[in-house]
């Protein structure tokens, strides 16, 4: 019997599927996309309605080789790259790369696979609805890509010529960068302004005591706007008839939020455990994949984690409706499955993320997965079994008191009657509930007033965007898909266009010159609205019902008389750098602003007769000030100057301050002691290739020891070693001793 030749991207899922296959298929994994348009050259033929000329990426020729002969001699070849358009443009480039050179005759047959989770059942399913590969999804990935080639090999060079060299534009990054410079903007622009709130503590025929608001004066919204309207009113009050008008009690239910999409998992994942988008994707990715569990063998745990609609399957609501009924009782499951509704530009082709199975609980897994890992599942598991719980009750009782008739207060108590879903996932807006109960109330019940106060408050600022925030505007607004969010995110943050200031982004001096030079010159390339309208022409392709050579042709004639225009009007930041009133500390002629790979930096206006740089910062105002440079205790080896501290490629090093006319240069390092035994080196810090710190040893390449922890100056209880390494962030954080082991958690350490 002929085997099957089964083809998935990723070597952790052909190992997982490899198990379950057996023997009668040959898996073999693409390890991503295989081919894609040239890196030296547009790679677009724009006059032939857009034809790219795709070839095999650096790299994979062996991939691609050995997926060839592993195809010859079998009867059908399982196209299993993941079910999204990027999988579907890997599954066609496979099967174009299998036919090169072959006869019709010769070819296998090719069969698209969309597998949704990697267990038994659905490998069963997958294989049985096996079918053909999908023409208008390739197409859509295949205008997605050009769009993007058009757009960042135009723009990018562009900028090169106009800012400064090693910059990217792309149609959705782009767009991401605006939406933080223009809220920075907001922030620059607000002019906060006062509003007073006044409560009362009032006490009726029955105890205890409640607080009420001013919501009305003489029947219209109250309106404190300052201190000189506040006390007068508070004074007059302490002399009115306060007297209850009326008491409202409703039971009010809460729903549970919907089960997981892409974007809702990556928010919550950034407020719970300030999981990056890419860091959450990546957790993800594993858990789909399948992570083996010993005897019971390899598993994906999670359903496909790209996805933008809240449909689950019928037998997984079943199955969780059974669940809850045997883990928490007839109480919490609610009379029938509930339903949620999708946005209207939702892909309805993918499930909800949810467990693959319920025999997988979150305590039988735990010993198989690492700790982030295990708060990732934990939390899917917990929204997938909430959102089919019975609602959580409220008694919600409203009492409206009138003081002198004129004045409106309002007080609010609210009880919990019955958990529900609350039981076992707490979301943001249950969190901010309170649980308070108003005594017995009536009617025309007389009050005594107790204390009545004012509080000063300020309107405030839109707030900086996080991870959680920029990725819930992106979708909000319809830009970028499941897929891309991560993606998006990193780029923005790689190319220097926003920076993270305790979390939250703030725009770059570069990314604020770039969103700039792009709204002025490119209206289209960096509007929220046009870049969501280009994304639904995407969707209607893959529909079926917009053909791609139409969808390029429409933005490329608007796009090139943009390009043509700006490439001989846009303004030159080279040539005209923003001045400062900073003098140069070495010929006093005035710094300018000016960009590099690692941003924005001071330069001598004199240059190229005075070459002096200096580091620089913004404040909250967007004023800007001088950093200090950090100066050595030593002197060059080579002249004798001082040596200064600088960043590079590939980290923070001591350079000579007589550069450049002296190149010397020397490892920055901790003082820390090497943890190897009798190395007598030091830790030096270091940049890897993807911007992570890291710690190597100043001997190296003699003592290979080399660590990703952040040396304090925390003793080792256990061994005596003067440091410990911090591992991970936020209350994940932990101190362990490089040399032993010891590890304990940063609080005990003294390290909070």
């Amino acid at each position: 019997m002929s085997k099957s030749l089964f083809i998935v991207e990723s070597p952790a899922k052909a190992k997982t599927l490899s198990r379950y296959l057996g023997r009668d298929f040959i898996v073999k994994a693409t390890v991503g996309h295989i081919k894609d348009l040239p890196s030296n050259s547009l790679g677009v033929n724009v006059a032939r309605e857009f034809s790219p000329s795709y070839g095999i990426i650096r790299g994979k020729s062996k991939v691609v080789q050995s997926i060839r002969e592993a195809s010859m001699g079998v009867e059908a070849v399982y196209l299993a790259s993941d079910p999204d358009r990027e999988g579907e443009a890997i599954a066609w480039h496979v099967a174009e790369e299998i036919s090169r050179g072959r006869s019709q005759d010769s070819l296998p047959r090719f069969l698209r696979v969309m597998l949704h989770e990697i267990t038994r059942t659905g490998l069963r399913k997958a294989l049985d609805d096996a079918g053909e590969l999908d023409r208008n999804r390739y197409e859509s990935q295949l205008a997605r890509r050009i769009l993007d080639r058009l757009v960042g090999y135009e723009l990018s060079p562009l900028l090169w010529k106009k800012v400064t060299g090693g910059l990217s534009a792309g149609r959705v990054q782009s767009v991401a960068v605006a939406l933080v410079v223009d809220r920075e903007k907001e922030i620059l622009a607000f002019v906060p302004q006062e509003y007073w709130i006044i409560r009362a503590r009032l006490l009726g025929d029955n105890p205890p005591d409640f607080e009420a608001r001013l919501v009305r004066i003489d029947g219209n919204k109250a309106q404190v706007s300052d201190e000189a309207t506040a006390r007068p009113l508070i004074e007059r009050l302490k002399t009115a008839a306060w007297r209850v008008l009326s008491v409202a009690r409703e039971e009010k239910r809460r729903w549970a939020p919907p089960p997981f999409i892409t974007s809702t998992l990556q928010q919550e994942a950034f407020r719970l455990f300030r999981f990056s988008t890419k860091r959450t994707m990546s957790l993800a990715q594993r858990l789909y994949e399948g992570v083996d569990m010993g005897e019971m063998g390899a598993h994906g745990l999670i359903t496909y984690m790209r996805t933008d609609s809240t449909r689950l399957a019928d037998e997984a609501v079943f199955g969780v409706r059974k669940f809850i009924e045997e883990q928490h009782g007839p109480a919490y499951l609610p009379d029938g499955p509930i339903r949620y509704k999708n946005k209207k530009s939702a892909q309805d082709a993918h499930e909800a993320i949810r467990p693959t199975s319920l025999e997988f609980t979150p305590e039988k897994v735990a010993s198989f997965l690492d700790r982030d890992e295990l708060k990732l599942y934990n939390l899917i598991w917990n929204r997938f079994v909430a959102c089919q719980m019975a609602p959580a009750r409220y008694d919600v009782t409203v009492a409206t008191v009138s003081a002198d008739e004129r004045w409106i207060f309002e007080a609010t108590g609210k009880v919990l009657l019955f958990d529900g879903y609350l039981k076992l996932y707490l979301d943001d807006e249950a969190q901010e509930d309170g649980n308070d109960r108003l005594p017995p109330l009536r009617p025309e019940e007389m009050l005594k007033l107790l204390s009545l106060d004012g509080e000063q408050q300020f309107t405030q600022p839109p707030p900086r965007f996080t991870e959680g925030t920029l990725v819930k505007e992106l979708e909000k607004r319809g830009i970028g898909r499941p897929s891309t969010y991560a993606t998006i995110l990193s780029t923005i943050q790689e190319k220097n266009y926003v920076e993270r200031d305790k979390g939250k982004f703030r725009p770059t001096d570069l990314g604020v010159v770039v969103t700039d030079l792009l709204r002025e010159n490119f209206a289209d390339v960096i509007d929220v609205g046009f870049t969501a309208q280009m994304e639904e022409e995407l969707d209607r392709i893959e529909e079926g019902n917009a053909l791609r050579p139409e969808v390029l042709s429409s933005f490329w004639s608007k796009f090139k008389v943009e390009l043509d225009t700006a490439r001989m009007q846009m303004k030159s930041v080279k040539r005209e750098p923003e001045k400062t009133d900073v003098s140069c500390p070495k010929c006093s002629s005035p710094m300018v602003v000016r960009f590099g790979r690692k941003g924005s930096f001071l330069a001598c206006s004199a240059f190229p007769e005075c070459k002096t740089t200096l580091a620089f910062q913004r404040g909250e105002d967007g004023r800007l000030s001088v950093i200090e440079e950090k100066v050595a205790d030593e002197k060059c080896d080579q002249c004798s100057s001082q040596m200064v501290l600088r960043e590079g490629r590939f980290g923070r090093f001591w350079a000579c301050s007589n550069y450049p006319k002296c190149r010397g240069t020397r490892p920055y390092s901790t003082g820390f002691p090497c943890p190897k035994p009798d190395c007598g080196g030091t830790l030096v810090e270091k940049k890897s290739k993807k911007n992570s710190t890291y710690y190597r040893c100043s001997r190296s390449p003699q003592c290979d020891h080399v660590s990703f922890g952040r040396p304090r100056q925390v003793p080792c209880p256990s061994c005596g070693l003067p440091y410990m390494e911090e591992k991970g962030r936020g209350k994940a954080r932990s101190i362990r001793c490089p040399k032993c082991g010891h590890s304990t958690e940063a609080l005990e350490a003294g390290e909070a």
